[in-house]
């Protein structure tokens, strides 16, 4: 008798390639995308619907957000909080761009982080959030 397994567990799912956007038509484009704004974060996901499986990240904050120090750190914590979540939660083939709000330099960073993380689910695709429908029962 041999000890192998004949079903051994299937390997975890390779993380989703992260790109940054750099390009303005990239940014562009997602602000015409569905949006959701959670605490100190808006966060804008398009499909791209090229094939690809790259996840493409870009970040920006304007200057209502106070001055140049205060956008950088608030563009600083998002790319951070990104790095962190988006192997997790994102969706290969999408664009993501990260909008810091008023509050995004001074946030807590749990905070911070559940903000950007409940936007995140939240964008997921329709059919990623439903529940599974429960399997029909057969009365014998």
């Amino acid at each position: 008798m041999t000890d192998a397994s004949p079903n051994p567990d299937p390997a975890p799912a390779e993380p989703p390639v992260i790109e940054r956007m750099r390009k303005r038509p990239q940014f562009l484009a997602c602000a015409q995308a569905p949006s959701c704004a959670r605490g100190a974060v808006v966060v804008q996901a398009l499909r791209r619907g090229d094939g690809s499986a790259v996840v493409h990240a870009g970040f920006t904050a304007t200057k209502r957000i106070g001055g140049a120090v205060d956008r950088n750190r608030a563009k600083r914590r998002l790319r951070e909080a990104a790095r962190l979540l988006l192997p997790q939660f994102a969706e290969p083939g999408f664009d993501y761009v990260f909008i810091a709000r008023g509050g995004a330099p001074r946030r807590p960073w749990p905070r911070l982080l559940d903000d950007i993380k409940s936007a995140l689910i939240r964008l997921a695709p329709e059919s990623d959030r439903r529940p599974p429908a429960p399997a029909p029962s057969s009365s014998v």
